[in-house]
C-alpha cells in the first residue's frame, strides 16, 4: 500500500473537513441527503409530470404552485406551534410520512382537483417538517456544534439534490410518460427510509420535556409574534436571502434576453454553483462564532451580492468570450452571497430563538422571511430587464439597505432574548453531556408516535 506524504496532508485534510464530524452530525447529514434525492428525483421531471401526465396547462400548474404556495405561508405559523406542543422529532417523522404519503398519490392523480389536493397535503407536511427539523437540530445538539452542523446539512442538501437530478434525468431520458408517472414512488419510498431514519435519531430536550408534561402547557411569557426583534431579523433576512433570486431567475433570464452569451451557459452556471454549495459551507460558516460574527457575515454577502449586480449590470455591452466570463463570475459572487448569509441566518437561529418554542419561532421565521422575500421576482426582473443598469443598482441598494437595518433588528431581538428567555433553559441549552445524545435509540425505547 502506498504511503502517504507530506505533500498529500493538505489535500487529504480538505476531503475530511467534508464528512460531518461527529456521529450526530453524520446521522442529520444522512438524513438530509435522503429527503432532498427525493425531491430531485421528482422535481427534476416535475413539468413533464404535470403537463403531460396529469394532463394540466401551464397555466393551470403556475395557479396549483402559488395556491400551494399560499397554503404553505399559511400552515407556517400553526405547524410551529403543533411542534411546541408535540415535540420536533414526533412532528419531523409525521411530516416526512406525510410527504411520502402525497408522492405516493401522484401516480394516481389525473386532474386540477385531484393535483391541488394533493399539493396542500405537501403544503401541510412541508410546513410541519421544516419547522419541525430546525428545532429538531437546533435543540438536539450543543450550541457550539449548531452551525458547524448546519453547514454539513446545507453541503448535504446540495449533495442529494445534485443525485436526485440525475435520477430524474435519468427517468426524463427514457422518453416514457409511463416512467415518468410512477417515478414519484421512488420519492416516496426515500421518504419512507426517512422517517424511519428520523424515529431512530434520538429525542431532543424538547421531545423529553413534552414527555414528561413539562411542555404540554404554553410556556408563560410573551411568544414570538410578541418579539418584534426577531420578526425584523427574519424579515430582513428574507430579503438578504433574494440572493436567490438573483441566481434562479434574474440572472439566467438577462442571459437569455441582454446578452450573447450562449443559452448552454446556464448549465455551467447552475453547476458551479452545486459544486460551491457542496464543498465550502463547512470552510465559509467557520469564522461565525457569535451575532457579530453574523453581522460582519451580512455584510461579507451584501459586498458579494453588489459586486454580482455591478459585473452582470455590464455584460449588456460585452460580447464574446468576455461576456461569457463575466456572467459566469457574476452567478459565481451571487453565490458567495448565499454562503456567507447561510452562516449568518444559523447563528440568528440559534441566538435568538426562545428555547422553549423553537416550533413556534421558526413558524414566525417562516412567514417572516416570505414576506421579507415574496415580492423580489417580479420586482428584480422588472428593474433588470427594464431599467437595465440603473434596475441592476437599485437592487443592490434594496439589499443594502437590509443590511443597514439588520443590526438593529439583531440588538433589538437581543434585548428581548435577555429580557424574557428564561436564563435557566439558556444555559441548560448547551447540553452539558452532549455524549447521551449520541445513544442510538434501542428496541426498548418507546415509538416516536407513542
Amino acid at each position: 500500500m502506498m504511503a502517504t506524504t507530506d505533500a498529500d496532508a493538505p489535500r487529504l485534510g480538505f476531503f475530511r473537513r467534508l464528512i460531518p464530524p461527529t456521529p450526530m452530525s453524520r446521522r442529520l447529514a444522512l438524513q438530509s441527503m435522503l429527503f432532498s434525492t427525493g425531491e430531485g428525483a421528482f422535481n427534476t421531471g416535475s413539468a413533464v409530470f404535470l403537463t403531460q401526465v396529469v394532463g394540466m396547462s401551464a397555466a393551470r400548474v403556475g395557479l396549483a404552485i402559488t395556491i400551494t404556495g399560499v397554503a404553505e405561508f399559511l400552515f407556517a405559523y400553526p405547524a410551529g406551534r403543533v411542534v411546541d406542543r408535540f415535540g420536533p422529532k414526533r412532528v419531523w417523522a409525521l411530516g416526512t410520512w406525510g410527504r411520502a404519503a402525497c408522492f405516493l398519490a401522484l401516480p394516481f392523480v389525473g386532474s386540477f382537483r385531484e393535483y391541488l389536493l394533493v399539493g396542500l397535503l405537501f403544503a401541510l407536511s412541508g410546513s410541519a417538517g421544516h419547522s419541525s427539523s430546525q428545532a429538531y437540530v437546533l435543540d438536539a445538539l450543543p450550541t457550539k456544534e449548531r452551525i458547524e452542523t448546519q453547514a454539513y446539512l446545507y453541503s448535504a442538501l446540495n449533495v442529494g439534490f445534485t443525485l436526485g437530478a440525475i435520477i430524474g434525468g435519468v427517468s426524463l431520458a427514457f422518453d416514457s410518460l409511463s416512467v415518468v408517472r410512477w417515478t414519484p414512488l421512488l420519492a416516496a419510498g426515500l421518504m419512507l427510509a426517512n422517517g424511519f431514519w428520523i424515529t431512530r435519531l434520538p429525542k431532543a430536550p424538547h421531545d423529553l420535556r413534552v414527555d414528561s408534561g413539562e411542555a404540554r402547557e404554553r410556556p408563560p411569557g410573551p411568544g414570538a409574534l410578541r418579539n418584534p426583534g426577531w420578526i425584523l431579523v427574519t424579515f430582513f433576512n428574507g430579503m438578504l436571502w433574494t440572493n436567490q433570486v438573483l441566481l434562479n431567475i434574474v440572472i439566467p433570464l438577462w442571459l437569455v434576453e441582454a446578452t450573447d452569451a450562449p443559452h448552454v451557459l446556464l448549465a455551467w452556471l447552475f453547476g458551479t454553483n452545486t459544486v460551491l454549495c457542496i464543498f465550502l459551507p463547512a470552510y465559509t460558516s467557520k469564522g461565525v462564532r457569535n451575532l457579530d460574527d453574523a453581522l460582519k457575515y451580512v455584510w461579507i454577502s451584501t459586498g458579494f451580492f453588489v459586486a454580482s449586480c455591478l459585473i452582470t449590470m455590464v455584460t449588456h455591452s460585452t460580447v464574446g468570450l468576455l461576456t461569457v466570463l463575466l456572467v459566469w463570475l457574476g452567478h459565481v459572487t451571487v453565490t458567495g452571497a448565499e454562503l456567507f448569509v447561510s452562516g449568518a441566518s444559523w447563528s440568528f437561529q440559534a441566538e435568538l430563538m426562545d428555547p422553549r418554542r423553537r416550533g413556534e419561532y421558526q413558524g414566525v421565521a417562516d412567514v417572516s422571511h416570505t414576506l421579507g422575500s415574496m415580492w423580489a421576482p417580479a420586482l428584480y426582473t422588472f428593474l433588470a430587464l427594464s431599467w437595465g443598469s440603473q434596475g441592476w443598482l437599485v437592487i443592490g441598494g434594496i439589499v443594502v439597505v437590509a443590511s443597514i437595518c439588520m443590526a438593529p433588528a439583531v440588538r433589538l431581538a437581543e434585548r428581548f432574548a435577555a429580557q424574557h428567555f428564561p436564563a435557566e433553559l439558556v444555559e441548560e441549552d448547551d447540553p452539558a453531556a452532549p455524549g447521551e445524545l449520541e445513544e442510538p435509540i434501542t428496541a426498548t425505547d418507546p415509538a416516536p408516535w407513542a
